[in-house]
């Protein structure tokens, strides 16, 4: 299992925390628990040029710079610098679990020191066992609960609760990068499933892929499709936001990619002008709280 979407969102955390002084996202971790990989993955892209950028002339450093802050980088990092920024609101609040879908190769347990949040990282087997060889072979210590499981079958709700989530606790559920890989009906489900376990007050984060299109957007679904992880669901803002009512939750919060851009990546554009980043054209991101307990 060779994981490269989640391996290529990890090295464009870690290619910004290791090219940048003022950052949108901050990930001192990402390019230690890639290992061998950072550089790898570097080359690979610096090859890719002429399909990213068709026009280029320049340095294959250049180019590389290009391709991650064009591409690569902005949704990756705003949405993790919102993510984290509307977790640690929500342990001010009193959430005592941190859920992590589709964890990936997420650094969040390896940056956490905070004893009082749990953290549990799903996702599928062959990744964790990838991710957990890693991190010893790093020398690491990761403060997070491994959850192998397959989040497109029921069973992922009793592999949570046997490895001590509670399901009367509030929690806080990172869903990125997992709407646009799922049906409609698949995302509802796994939504609906969530509901179901944890309490009222508790949020779920994610991102979605609106109506909008825009070239990178474009570009990200033919890399997608080249990991075998086809795309297959855009959302109104309406819609998403009906699905997520008629299963518990009411939004919170919204932002547009304007929004995003001038929320979390002013700074570093103001000090990087010559590399400037804007969050991409048709991916929005909400928060979202669970409402009715009752619903099942």
């Amino acid at each position: 299992m060779d994981n490269m979407t989640a391996k290529v969102s990890c090295f464009a955390r870690a290619y910004h925390y290791k090219n940048n002084d003022i950052r949108i996202f901050a990930d001192d971790m990402a390019a230690v628990l890639l290992g061998d990989d950072y550089e790898k993955i570097a080359e690979s892209m610096s090859q890719g040029i002429s399909f990213f950028l068709p026009d280029f002339h320049g340095s294959k450093e250049e180019g590389l710079r290009l391709i991650v802050d064009r591409q690569l980088s902005p949704s990756v990092l705003g949405r993790s610098a919102f993510c984290e920024e509307m977790l640690h609101k929500a342990m001010d609040e009193g959430c005592a679990q941190y859920l992590i879908f589709a964890a990936g190769y997420d650094t969040f347990g390896i940056r956490n020191a905070d004893q009082t949040l749990t953290v549990f990282e799903l996702d599928l087997l062959e990744l964790l066992e990838d991710k957990a060889e890693r991190i010893e072979r790093a020398g690491l210590n990761n403060h997070s609960i491994l959850v192998p499981c397959d989040l497109s079958e029921d069973t992922w709700t009793e592999n949570l609760k046997e490895k001590g989530f509670d399901a009367g606790s509030r929690s806080f559920c990172s869903l990125l990068g997992i709407s646009y890989y799922l049906d409609k009906e698949e995302f509802r489900k796994l939504v609906m499933a969530i509901a179901g376990n944890i309490p009222e007050e508790s949020e779920i984060c994610m991102d979605f892929q609106s109506d909008e299109a825009s070239k990178e957007t474009r570009v990200n679904q033919k890399l997608a499709s080249a990991a075998s992880e086809q795309m297959k669901a855009k959302y109104s803002l309406r819609e998403i936001s009906e699905l997520l009512e008629s299963v518990g939750f009411n939004v919170k919060a919204e932002l547009s990619s304007d929004e995003m851009t001038a929320k979390y990546f002013n700074d570093y554009n103001n000090a990087n002008p010559e590399h400037r980043m804007v969050a991409p054209v048709g991916v929005r991101y909400l928060l979202a709280s669970r409402t009715d307990p009752d619903i099942k």
